[in-house]
């Protein structure tokens, strides 16, 4: 009798104590690229914060590689529906969300990083990120994927001329597919998962990314030529599903929002890092790397301006700030 009132009381504690210690929350945290990947970096990191802040009440598991859509645009969309509740990626598909992120496509806007993060930390960024809320998206906090450089199978870029009848493909980001058109090249939108074989069979000639996606994609196999054009700075995001951020206590939404801070911050530096071991890599590789005159590009790229300023409405000014600060 003795022996099963202890058993009672054993079996008692160890529900309880198996109760206590699962989380009441599990969350889906998705994006869009390999584990090699800055991106992926950051979020193991979000998921540490937060788990151990939340004293592992909130589990985060983290999907790469597109396991919870075919694309970003499909994970974001994913925000909306319920069925994500956190990313981490580009905002090159947030156009289509919100017109005003079309303000970070413009080409040669950013001088440099450090230009990059005082407009992304400040009021600027602050703005463009609170108008996902509507969306039923909940920005969190800016990382990168670094400034944008060309590469491609045929020949070496030193000059606009260079670029004139090459193939392309581009992100379906029509500020970029214009900048490209404007430069006399074809661009051809193309899922990511395609670009690979596309380039091996020369069905197009080359495709522009930044550093860490080129090394990481292995595309030093299948193009010649790097030219360090850092035509586009691509920002990124963290972004929760609304709902839940509004679901969550005050206390755990600070959580969430030092957590995306720090994650953040890890993540631009991870990018730094990759950008440079990464240049000398491609080099060991067999890639041929040049540093084109960029005065050129700018000027041909004024054209875009002029396309797409009216799309930003009264934002436009916003426009103007960030190449004034720039100078």
């Amino acid at each position: 009798m003795k022996f099963r009132k202890g058993f009672v009381v054993l079996l008692s504690v160890l529900f309880a104590f198996a109760a206590e210690a699962a989380p009441s929350r599990v969350l889906k945290l998705g994006h869009a690229v390999p584990e090699e990947n800055a991106y992926h970096y950051g979020a193991l990191k979000f998921k540490e914060l937060v788990e151990s802040e939340t004293k592992g009440d909130i589990q985060i598991d983290v999907f790469p590689n597109n396991q919870l859509g075919t694309g970003e645009r499909d994970i974001i969309e994913g925000l909306q529906l319920g069925t994500v509740d956190i990313y981490f990626g580009s905002t090159g598909p947030m156009g289509g969300f919100e017109k005003k992120f079309l303000l970070f496509d413009f080409p040669f806007l950013f001088r440099d990083k450090k230009h990059v993060y005082e407009v992304l930390d400040g009021e600027i960024g602050k703005y463009v990120m609170g108008l996902l809320d509507s969306k039923g998206i909940h920005g969190l906090a800016w990382m990168e994927n670094g400034f944008r450089n060309l590469t491609n199978a045929k020949r070496a870029v030193n000059s606009p001329d260079d670029v004139k009848g090459l193939k392309v493909r581009t992100m379906e980001n029509k500020v970029h597919m214009a900048m490209w058109r404007v430069l006399g090249v074809d661009p051809t939108p193309m899922a990511w998962s395609e670009v690979f074989t596309a380039l091996q069979q020369g069905t197009i000639d080359g495709q522009e990314n930044p550093v860490p996606v080129i090394y990481t994609s292995k595309l030093y196999e299948v193009q010649k030529h790097l030219a360090l054009t850092r035509h586009v700075f691509s920002p990124a995001m963290i972004l929760v599903a609304k709902p839940l951020f509004d679901s969550l206590s005050p206390e755990r939404q600070k959580i969430f929002e030092k957590a995306a801070l720090e994650a953040a911050l890890h993540e631009r530096a991870v990018c730094d890092k990759m950008e440079n071991d990464f240049i000398d890599s491609l080099k060991k590789s067999g890639m041929e790397i040049s540093t084109p005159n960029l005065a050129p590009f700018q000027e041909a790229s004024r054209k875009v301006y002029d396309e797409f300023r009216g799309e930003l409405g009264d934002d436009a000014k916003l426009l103007e700030q960030i190449l004034a600060s720039g100078k």
